[in-house]
């Protein structure tokens, strides 16, 4: 990005939007102006990106969802980009860093964004992301995996749509999208 300003001409600015700030709160202004400024070329959001930007909606909507009672072994998966482009279910079962043993010994998958649990899915088969596993999708690496499967049973759904993640699996700042349940005593 730096190289194609600088070859049609003009010089690359740096702007200190704030300066002398705590480690922490410098995170959270990073992360604030990732979210302000889409188009940025930045490699990852910002620590906490669950806690961007959102209408007013959706904010007392998260806040106000019940805290999910994790009743079966589940593979938590956060889809909050992929999930605005793409059908829902392709946003969660392509393509991931996961440990196949462990997403295989799991009941369900469960999509989350921003803390929330949006979908919830039977993954009948785990699969390496390879284009002949995943013809419709674009190629990824044989170390990611993806997933054939469909959508939970009703009553499964029931159980956790439009619940909220308790804290303890929502560990601030963390890059890795996937989380994995096995307690199933309901918390």
């Amino acid at each position: 990005m730096i190289r194609a300003i600088k070859n049609v001409g003009f010089d690359v600015q740096h702007v200190i939007h704030r300066h002398g700030l705590s480690a922490e709160t410098a995170k959270e202004v990073e992360a604030a102006l990732i979210d302000a400024y889409p188009g940025l070329v930045n490699l990852r959001g910002g620590d906490d990106s669950d806690r961007g930007a959102m209408r007013a909606e959706e904010v007392i909507r998260q806040y106000e969802a019940p805290e999910v009672l994790f009743r079966h072994k589940v593979v938590l998966i956060n889809v909050n980009k992929s999930s605005e482009n793409q059908d829902l279910l392709d946003a969660v079962r392509y393509c991931w860093k996961i440990s196949r043993s462990k997403a295989e010994a799991c009941d369900y998958v469960l999509a989350v964004r921003r803390g929330l649990i949006i979908g919830a899915f039977v993954a009948e088969e785990w699969l390496q992301a390879t284009p002949e596993n995943f013809p419709t999708f674009p190629s990824a690496d044989e170390k990611r995996f993806g997933f054939k499967g469909h959508e939970a049973p009703a009553d499964v759904k029931k159980l956790y749509l439009q619940k909220r993640i308790p804290d303890k699996y929502r560990k601030r700042g963390a890059a890795n999208p996937i989380r994995y349940v096995k307690d199933v005593s309901g918390r």
